[in-house]
């Protein structure tokens, strides 16, 4: 790119000096002839003035012109014979100066000539002719040649050296364009393009930052969906098959019962999946509005002989005060605190609503050895013996998402607090 950005540049100067530069040269060789020639005429009239007095008394001059080589000049008879001066013994172009009675250019291929008349009354009696060699011309010509050809030189060394200066701030920040969409491509989307000053450019290198954010952030969703959906569906997926593996080893058991029990956990399967889909791709959530009161017995009744198959009570205080959320948002939220009960409570979970001044607060609390002082359970972990925080972070997004809050109302033993909008 540098080299042609240079060859471009170099040409259009080369185009330029050629459209300028020729005419000029032509012109320049037309003054120096027009000049000479005027030069020539002005020293045939200083000498036709100096020896008319003489031409008119019939006298051969006797004085010579004061001219400097190369300029001959001489005077001539009406017929064309020479009568002093420096120049051809016989003047050709005598009938042409004497018809026209006025100044004759008489060139040949050697000289510039200029013949001036002398008249008396309208009658030529004398013809004054003033010559110079061509050389003379072609010096002061090609010199001037020379000094043009030298300017053009330096035109097309100054065009290279400013093209290579634009060529390398052009080119620089487009390879460095091209560098950072190849390490995009390997997959660093941390990278950012550096802005060079140009609009175009710039433009260009926003556009590729914009894209590595998004990419960024379209994996980082992925990755969060990934983790999500395996924490959420882990549970109803391990209660599903102690359904399945409990029937089979029943012979008596209703396989009726069995199967619309396994429609059931599928049929929360696919919401849990929905939810979880909707929330990575950063979707508005859909509003299927649904009373606090109503889901939270739903929840007490899915729940609880799962707590109590882990030697735990599930109790739901009564309704206080109500608030109308999105049903699935708030059982995957719910979903995520039992869970998180059942793996590290102990005794009653208590569920309880209450007014908390502008907002409805739901507590999830157990009778556990609670959370130890300065632990972020809301952040993800690597995995270990306290879990990976997968739960919770999403719990937390959840709820921000539908406009509320959950926090860590008590550390032991631990009740989380979910805070709702009141219902206008």
């Amino acid at each position: 790119m540098r080299r042609r950005i240079v060859l471009t540049t170099l040409l259009a100067a080369l185009v330029a000096i050629g459209l300028f530069g020729i005419p000029l040269a032509v012109a320049v060789a037309q003054y120096y002839v027009t000049a000479e020639r005027a030069e020539l005429e002005r020293a045939a009239d200083a000498y036709a003035l100096d020896v008319s007095a003489d031409i008119l008394r019939h006298r051969a001059p006797d004085r010579m012109p004061a001219t400097e080589d190369p300029t001959f000049v001489a005077v001539y008879t009406p017929a064309g014979a020479q009568l002093a001066g420096a120049g051809p013994q016989t003047l050709d172009n005598a009938d042409d100066a004497v018809r026209t009675g006025g100044v004759v250019v008489a060139d040949t291929d050697d000289e510039l000539v200029v013949v001036v008349p002398i008249s008396d009354d309208g009658t030529v009696v004398a013809l004054v002719r003033a010559a110079t060699a061509r050389t003379e011309v072609y010096q002061h010509t090609l010199l001037t040649w020379l000094a043009m050809a030298g300017l053009a030189v330096v035109a097309l060394l100054s065009a290279y050296a400013v093209a290579r200066r634009q060529a390398r701030r052009l080119a620089r920040p487009l390879e460095q364009l091209s560098a950072t969409a190849r390490d995009l491509g390997d997959g660093d989307f941390t990278i950012r393009a550096g802005r060079a000053g140009i609009p175009e450019i710039d433009s260009v290198g926003e556009s590729l930052d914009s894209t590595a954010v998004r990419l960024d952030d379209l994996l980082a969703r992925e990755r969060a969906f990934s983790a999500d959906a395996s924490h959420q569906l882990r549970t109803p997926l391990a209660g599903l098959q102690l359904q399945l593996e409990a029937a089979l080893e029943n012979p008596d058991a209703d396989l009726r019962e069995v199967i619309l029990a396994g429609i059931g956990t599928t049929g929360r399967l696919d919401r849990t999946v929905t939810d979880l889909l909707a929330l990575a791709r950063d979707t508005p959530p859909v509003r299927d509005a649904a009373a606090v009161g109503e889901e939270l017995a739903g929840l007490e009744q899915e729940w609880a002989p799962v707590l109590a198959g882990r030697g735990l009570v599930l109790r739901v205080e009564p309704v206080v005060a109500e608030a109308r959320l999105s049903g699935p948002v708030l059982r995957q939220i719910m979903t995520v605190l039992l869970d998180n009960a059942v793996r590290h409570g102990a005794g009653t979970v208590t569920i309880t609503v209450r007014d908390a001044g502008g907002a409805l607060a739901v507590d999830v609390g157990d009778e556990g050895d609670g959370v130890e002082s300065g632990t972020d359970v809301f952040s993800r972990r690597s995995p270990g013996a306290h879990g990976t925080g997968i739960g919770l972070a999403l719990a937390r997004r959840l709820a921000e998402a539908e406009g509320g809050r959950l926090r860590l109302g008590r550390l032991r033993p631990a009740v989380f607090t979910l805070l709702l909008p009141l219902e206008q």
